[in-house]
Parts: C-alpha cells; sequence; structure tokens
C-alpha cells in the first residue's frame, strides 16, 4: 500500500515524545500545498494514536503507514 507513495517532503521526528510530533507535524503542514504528501517518522508509540486522529479531524487524508527499525513511517496527504 504505501509502496507506491511517493512523498514530497519527509519529517523526521525520531527520537521526540508526544506532543511534540504532532506538534512539529502541524507546523510543517503550513508550508505545504493542497494535494502535496508529507512523510511522518517517528518512534513514539502515542504517534499511531495522534496522527490517525488528528489526520481525521483536520480533514488531511492518511494514505498509509509503514513500520520498520522500531519507526513508524506515515504518509498523510494535505487537504
Amino acid at each position: 500500500m504505501t509502496e507506491n507513495i511517493t512523498p514530497n517532503d519527509t519529517l523526521d521526528c525520531s527520537g521526540l515524545s508526544c506532543p511534540m510530533p504532532l506538534l512539529k507535524t502541524k507546523k510543517h503542514l503550513k508550508n505545504m500545498q493542497s494535494g502535496q504528501i508529507l512523510e511522518i517518522i517517528s518512534t513514539d508509540p502515542g504517534t499511531k494514536n495522534d496522527l490517525p486522529s488528528f489526520a481525521k479531524k483536520s480533514g488531511h487524508e492518511l494514505l498509509g503507514t509503514k513500520e520498520g527499525d522500531g519507526k513508524v513511517m506515515f504518509y498523510l496527504k494535505i487537504k
């Protein structure tokens, strides 16, 4: 599912704990345009709940997630 996704930008939040990955994501999205895809890399387990919830509330589309090496990659399409 996520293999065909080519992000326009990557935000690495590795090592940051809640709520920093979500706050950095919100700030980063302000510099992106509608239709672009942001890859968010996180090591915080709480992000697995926070990011999908944020996407749903904000209207952005969560295209998918990928896990590996203790990290989770989220692919968010900007509304």
